[in-house]
This record gives C-alpha cells, structure tokens and sequence, in this order.
C-alpha cells in the first residue's frame, strides 16, 4: 500500500496547506504553492550517512580545539568579506542576479589560489562551458575537478572518493534528491539537499561555496530556513551598466555582517579593487553645480562617493522628488529642514538626486554632502572639487556627529582634499597633512562657511 500524500508548499515562505490557495497566507504571495508529494515509505526514509565514527556527548571543557587556521583565498575581497578567511567546515551561500558574476567570482577564486583541491559542481553548465569560461581567467591552481551533476547522493559520493579541499555548488536551485518526489528547485528539494551538504560539511570540515538564485525583491530564493542553515550569506550585487560589483556580508558567524568588498569586471575576470573613491569619483577639468563629495563608511572601510544634485522650476506645477541610490524619504527630510530652519523654497522645485556610478548609500554621514549639492544647484555656484563633507542632519538643522572620523579624514586625506566640513561636536582629529578642517554647527552655519 502506497503511503504518499500530496501537500501544497508556498515556494517563497516554505508554508505548507492541504489545499492549493492562491495567496499565501504567511508571506501574502500570490500563485507561489505548489504541490509537492511526500512518500512515507520505509525506502523514502533512507538517510545518506558519513563514516565520522561514533559520536557521543562531551563536556565542553574536554573538547580539544584544533585552531585551524583559515583559508585564505587569492580574492583579498573575499578574504575580508568573510572575516579573514574561509572557515574550515563553513557554509557560504552567495546570491545575486542572474548574470552578475557570481560564478564567474567562485571559479576565478579557485583557479587563483594554489594548492587548493577544488570540486566544482554545476547543475546548469556542461564541463566545455566551464572550461571555456575558465579559459579567459589567469589560473593558479591545477588541481580542479568539474563535475556537472544535480544528485546530491551521486555528489556526495564523489566528495569521499576526492576528499577536496573546498566544494562549489553551482547552483542549489538544481540540486535534488532522491528520497523526495518534488522537482528541483522547490522548498522541499531546497532544504533536503543543503541539510545533507550541511551534515557532511560539518562532518568532514571541509568549506562549502553555495551559489543560489534570488527572488524578484531582491531576497534569496526559497525559505528563509536555507539561510538559517548556512553560515554565511553574502550578496553579489552591482548595476550592469556599471563594471564594478558589491559583495555585501548578509549574515557571517565567524566575523562582522558590515564589511564590503568592491570588484571591477573585466575581460579577464574580477579585479579587486582596493581604492574603491578612485573608482567612485568622476575626473572634472571644470567645476559644475550640484556636486559634492561625501565621505561615508561602508563596514570598517571609508569610501568617498559623489552626490549629484539638479534643483529647477516645476514645470508641470507639481514638483518632483527623485533619488537615486539615496533614501528618498531621508530626502524630503532634508528638504523640509532647508526649508524651515534656512528659508530655501524648495516646495516649487523640481529636485533630483543621484549618487554617481550607481551606489546605494545608507550612511547618514553623506546628508551633508547632499545639503552641498542641494544647495549648490539651488544657487547655482560650483563647489570646489577638492572639498569634501561628513556628517548627519538633524531635524533642528543641526549637523550632528558621525563614527569613525578618523577613518574619513585618514581617506579624504590620502586622495588629496583641501577642506573637509565636519559637525562642530565631532571630536577634532589632526591630520597628517595640510588639509584644512572646518567645523560646523547648523545647517544655516555650513552654508555661510560653504558660500
């Protein structure tokens, strides 16, 4: 007697139901269940297991701690996005859009770092696609094997024989299992197949790279209960009318969620980039209206971007308010406090804002580089190239003090700026060069000094 049952899993939350609905009630997706069929046979419940001896409880005082040292990778980006190096026995889950870069990333990585035994899994390329994209990276490393596969227990059965040093699947959405009937791709496949990778990582100490796709928000694809099970998350992201790319720390639980690693595609490959404002910054002969540079944090490295601000008269009688990279709303806050504590009328205006070469930036430090900008393309006065601004606005109109000053007065420093505004209450830092520090209390204050 068969001993199956069909149930309905919503593909975006992994809520279950016995009947199909059309809009999940947890996650208020709409036409996101599908059905899938449990088999509750004695076959079905057959678990893949690993030769790891006999496991007991143990007091945590008599656990022997290895202290093995990290991997560290050829990729200087990675290395600092994970937190120092790869963890022996870790999970890595690395999302993006398609197209971005994201395997392109994971093999350059492999193929530059020597003596490194890789397995490089692919569920979506033949072994020749592989090769040829390999061809156009610089390598390192020989000792690589490809296997194009999409059954966990046929791919954990070429893990024992290998024994690597690092895996690479690529991707999870195409990994399966046989002990489900559900297709590839759906929650239940999801979660089998990252348990059982999962268990052996674990078993075995050996790293995992984990590529998976994302949903139309922006969001890993399947439940959230895959990036519980991971130890890290890391997010590819980059605008593709753009050559660089943003590696972004999600989760790490060996090291901090807020560093960032920045990359340039190239023919040949990703290349790190270390001087990330260089890159960010446009090269002007002549100074324009309504540019600014601000110097913000992203993790525990300082980036100077450009803030680009067109202020000019609604044509259409209602203004328009657009921000690109930027929170709009912080926006309209920063218009409202011109407005009340300074009497710029910006109420019939039409006000753009764009943060160059397509960043999106969540540091209040760069309100005051936007307040320049905004300013500037108000008055219609170019600032100089060679200044540059730090600090947060308040509702008062005040500019309040931010973090890590110094980091930002070390980096506007190093690329040569002459004046640098930072809030009054900041502490006073001494730069190591001749670069002038003007201190400012209220947003009416920062215009006098500006102007």
């Amino acid at each position: 007697m068969s001993k199956t049952k069909t149930i309905y899993v919503c593909q975006s939350c992994g809520t279950t139901s016995s009947k199909w609905m059309g809009k999940c009630s947890n996650c208020n997706e709409w036409n996101s269940y599908v059905e899938e069929v449990i088999d509750n046979s004695p076959k079905s419940k057959a678990k893949v297991t690993f030769s790891s001896g006999t496991s007991v409880p143990q007091l945590l005082a008599d656990i022997q701690n290895e202290n093995k040292p990290r991997i560290f990778t050829s990729d200087t980006e990675l290395n600092r996005v994970l937190g120092g190096g790869l963890v022996h026995g870790s999970l890595v889950l690395i999302g993006g859009e398609p197209g971005i870069g994201k395997s392109t990333l994971l093999l350059q990585m492999v193929l530059q770092t020597p003596n490194l035994k890789t397995l490089y899994v692919s569920g979506e390329e033949s072994e020749k696609q592989i090769k040829m994209r390999a061809e156009r990276i610089p390598s390192k490393n020989q000792d690589i094997f490809v296997y194009t596969e999409t059954s966990v227990e046929s791919i954990l059965h070429q893990m024992q024989i290998l024994q690597p040093d690092i895996v690479v699947i690529d991707s999870i959405q195409t990994i399966e299992t046989t002990m489900l009937e559900s297709a590839p791709g759906s929650v239940a496949q999801i979660r089998e197949s990252t348990h059982l990778l999962q268990q052996y990582a674990k078993k075995q100490h050996i790293p995992f790279f984990i590529v998976g796709h994302i949903t139309k928000d922006g969001t890993i694809a399947g439940p959230k209960l895959l990036e519980h099970i991971v130890d890290c998350v890391l997010q590819f992201e980059g605008d593709r009318n753009y050559n660089y790319r943003i590696l972004r720390t999600i989760k790490n639980r060996f090291g901090s969620t807020a560093e960032l690693g920045i990359y340039e595609m190239q023919q040949t490959g990703l290349r790190c980039v270390t001087n990330p404002s260089e890159l960010l910054i446009t090269e002007r002969e002549d100074a324009v209206s309504g540019v600014a540079i601000a110097s913000t944090i992203e993790g525990n490295r300082a980036l100077l971007v450009e803030v680009q601000a067109l202020v000019s008269a609604a044509v259409y009688g209602t203004p328009q308010r657009s921000s690109t990279g930027y929170d709009l709303r912080r926006l309209n806050m920063i218009l409202a406090v011109l407005d009340k504590r300074c009497g710029f009328r910006f109420g019939t205006k039409d006000v753009f804002l764009n943060i160059a070469g397509g960043l999106k930036i969540d540091d209040p430090s760069a309100d005051l580089a936007v307040v320049a900008a905004l300013l500037s393309s108000y008055e219609d006065v170019a600032i100089n190239n060679r200044f540059c601004f730090s600090g947060e606005v308040g509702l008062s109109g005040e500019i309040r003090a931010v973090n890590k000053i110094d980091v930002r007065l070390s980096e506007a420093d190093k690329l040569g700026y002459e004046k640098i505004f930072i809030s009054k209450y900041n502490q006073k830092t001494k730069l190591s060069q001749n670069a002038e520090l003007k201190l400012v209390k209220t947003v009416l204050d920062f215009y006098k000094n500006l102007f």
